[in-house]
């Protein structure tokens, strides 16, 4: 009995801490939709149709990050379909969790005053929800979705890496990562091949920081992807490479669509790579996220099927 309600007690807190850090997701990215909705006031009035356009498709992604907060840490949330919270929750996690290292390390970099009188100049409050509403978001997530995952999937984190049978040792979705993570890693360190140099001229520290980060997600994809293919007892606990796996796959498919569409929009966006080199990327890691969504997704069901 005494062991029960320390389980239970533990199970509270738990809930507790994530429905404090969904709300804290939620109202994080707020402010985030404040500051979208005053620019599409301005942009209505001053702005271009392109601009106007952008910052819709903004409003409506951060309408479905409020939700996905609110649905995180509602009791209502553990009701809705996994077909319906799973993707969102995913694609919601590749975006803004997989930034956190990113807006860590640009913290650090030396930026560029503006200069007087430069329209590009945003107010402080403006430049402070957006970076609150990034920041809390992707915090809030980093907590609350691992706690809803696990408490309503269970099977997904339960135990430890390794099994035996002939569906260990498939590890061909961890392959075109780990050729992700090269790419990106070495354009990090300073490569320019595969990169137009009539493009480079915003190419400094920054644009190389956000090119490791992607690195740093498709190495954890291909490292989850091959953890799950082991063989045999292994001491790696299972929500490592599910958690990481999960958001890394998220990351290369929502960036890499996010990418993609500008890419091949006409004359709307000029990517440092050749536009080629950029389609084929970009192409690359939404299919590689999909790929390693896929085998979170056959290890799930192979173990939840065994415990049944």
């Amino acid at each position: 009995m005494q062991g029960a309600g320390i389980r239970d007690a533990g199970s509270r807190r738990r809930t507790a801490l994530r429905r404090v850090a969904a709300y804290t997701a939620a109202g994080s990215m707020s402010l985030y939709l404040m500051v979208k909705i005053v620019w599409i006031v301005l942009e209505l009035r001053h702005g271009t149709a392109d601009w106007v356009l952008l910052n819709l498709v903004t409003v409506v992604m951060a309408l479905t990050g409020i939700t996905l907060g609110l649905a995180l840490g509602q009791p209502w949330g553990m009701r809705v379909p996994a077909w319906l919270v799973l993707p969102f929750a995913w694609i919601g996690s590749g975006f803004l969790v997989s930034l956190l290292p990113y807006m860590l390390v640009s913290g650090f970099l030396e930026r560029e005053p503006a200069a007087p009188g430069d329209g590009a100049a945003m107010p402080a409050w403006e430049a402070v929800f957006l970076s609150v509403g990034f920041a809390g978001m992707a915090v809030g997530l980093v907590v609350a979705l691992p706690l809803y995952l696990a408490e309503r999937w269970p099977h997904a984190f339960a135990g430890r890496v390794g099994r035996p049978g002939p569906e260990a040792g498939r590890a061909w979705a961890a392959l075109p990562a780990a050729a992700l993570a090269v790419v990106w890693s070495y354009w990090a360190a300073g490569g320019t091949a595969g990169l137009d140099p009539a493009a480079l001229g915003g190419w400094d520290a920054n644009a190389r920081v956000l090119v490791g980060d992607g690195a740093l997600c498709a190495a954890l994809a291909a490292w989850s992807g091959w953890a799950l293919s082991r063989r045999g007892g292994a001491r790696t606990p299972l929500w490592l490479p599910m958690a990481a796996g999960f958001v890394a796959s998220g990351s290369l498919f929502a960036w890499g669509s996010w990418k993609l569409l500008w890419v091949l929009l006409p004359g709307v966006y000029r990517p440092y790579e050749y536009r080629g080199v950029a389609v084929a990327e970009h192409a690359l890691a939404i299919v590689t996220g999909v790929a390693v969504l896929l085998t979170l997704l056959r290890e799930y069901r192979s173990r939840a099927s065994a415990r049944r």
